[in-house]
């Protein structure tokens, strides 16, 4: 999330389309390795969701899920594909899975699912060996109920963990700003959701580790102050001390207990911080001293902070301890080369920290290899800028002009594939939550 005090409150157009397709062009692009499966580098394992009957819109979701995923290669199939024409007839057990013929067709894995006792009934074969690697149960609501999707997120997560180890990233949602109000989305970009007024104004989105809670700067009266939003319909509450001046860009430490922000007076931009479970005790980490200070990160330690100072002159990204001591230069930068570097966010793995920085006058995503101090350029079509991480830790969510007019975009950083989610309206400062709590999935025997 990016500013400075002369284009802070700059409206920035942005509105719908492009193809779902669209490809960057990335530079170093490293190898990940996905635990769990035995693959060949640069080829993803295939992965075909059955046709059955009912449940149409719970596997159109998973299906997607699995795609946005990144580490499979879905394949789609007409819905009685393989199957007898008397497969589906009520009173009819389902006929044994056809693994040949998804063997054919390149599938590696398969995934069955189906209405059962109790809920709905999740199965995961390995295509290759003939069998059921996994079996679950999953307490499901009404599609029309406000938590169905996010149950399917779930489910698909599930799904990814099975086959990888690690969960997916669907039952995470991205909070963003548009015309002036932060509103909530899907990680597949359905369900986008309201969440401040329409005649309010407002910026900085930022996630509570728990999913329970936004923070984000709310305009009113000449000034900016931070309030955090209770999303199951509590009660909003103001930061203390944060009624006066202009204060923005807040950011949750790992534990919820403290926010980092912005406050920006007449003599300058410092980065303060404030203990929002007692509601107290706000603390000044920067004095500026003729420089401005802003766009707090908190590393998943909680130990750092990167944020983005001008001290040097344009705004370039440092780090500094907790309480505010050991400041230093933390992305190297190419003085009259590169320019002004912003939006800095620190990696789940505290690996990386992700930021924009402008090449020929054009705000270019950048990763920082934490350990090694290594700056390596990420995108280059269009203008890109205002990162965020997925909780997988390999995604990010950003806004780009890359189709035209600047929309929210999605990149796998490990295969560069791209993808946009269509917003309408100008669309702008994306927060990417952590994963969300739900309904769970029982194991069968």
């Amino acid at each position: 999330m990016t500013y400075t005090r002369s284009a802070l409150l700059a409206t920035l157009v942005l509105a719908a389309a492009s193809s779902l397709a669209a490809q960057d062009t990335t530079k170093t692009i490293d190898q990940g390795v996905r635990v769990g499966i035995t693959y060949t580098p640069g080829v993803r394992p295939g992965l075909v969701v059955i046709p059955g009957p009912g449940l149409d819109s719970l596997r159109a979701i998973v299906q997607r899920d699995l795609d946005f995923s990144d580490r499979f290669e879905m394949l789609k199939l007409p819905p009685t594909a393989g199957l007898p024409s008397d497969a589906f007839r009520p009173g009819l057990a389902p006929p044994p899975l056809n693994y040949q013929l998804y063997r054919t067709l390149g599938a590696g894995y398969a995934v069955e699912l189906a209405a059962g006792m109790g809920g709905t009934l999740i199965r995961l074969h390995d295509v290759g060996a003939g069998k059921v690697l996994h079996e679950a149960t999953m307490p499901f609501p009404d599609q029309a109920d406000p938590g169905f999707r996010l149950a399917a997120h779930r489910l698909s997560d599930e799904v990814v963990r099975w086959i990888t180890s690690t969960p997916g990233i669907a039952s995470s949602r991205l909070a963003l700003v548009i015309d002036r109000r932060v509103w909530r989305i899907d990680s597949d970009g359905g369900d986008i959701t309201p969440l401040t007024g329409a005649g309010e104004e407002a910026l900085s989105p930022a996630w509570a580790p728990d999913g329970r809670k936004l923070a984000f700067t709310l305009f009113a009266g000449g000034r900016g102050s931070i309030v955090l939003l209770d999303l199951s319909g509590g009660p909003r509450a103001t930061v203390p001390s944060t009624n006066s001046y202009l204060n923005l860009t807040p950011m949750f430490s790992p534990d919820g207990h403290t926010l980092a922000f912005a406050r920006s007076s007449e003599e300058g931009t410092d980065i303060y911080t404030a203990d929002v479970v007692q509601m107290c005790c706000v603390q000044r980490l920067t004095v500026g001293r003729y420089a401005d200070n802003l766009n707090p990160t908190y590393a998943p330690d909680g130990r750092r902070l990167a944020f983005v100072s001008t001290r040097a002159g344009l705004p370039q990204i440092y780090a500094m301890a907790s309480d505010g001591t050991d400041q230093e230069l933390l992305a190297p930068f190419d003085y009259g080369v590169t320019g002004s570097s912003n939006a800095p966010e620190w990696s789940p793995d505290g690996a990386r920290v992700v930021f924009h920085r402008e090449v020929d006058r054009s705000p270019q995503l950048f990763l920082l290899d934490v350990a090694g101090g290594r700056v390596r350029q990420l995108t280059s079509a269009g203008r890109n800028e205002d990162p965020t991480w997925a909780p997988d830790g390999r995604h990010l969510a950003f806004v780009s002009d890359r189709s035209g007019r600047r929309q929210l975009w999605v990149i796998d950083v490990e295969s560069g594939r791209i993808r946009q989610l269509n917003t309408s309206g100008n669309a702008r400062l994306p927060a990417w939550s952590r994963r969300l709590a739900g309904a769970s999935l029982t194991t069968n025997p």
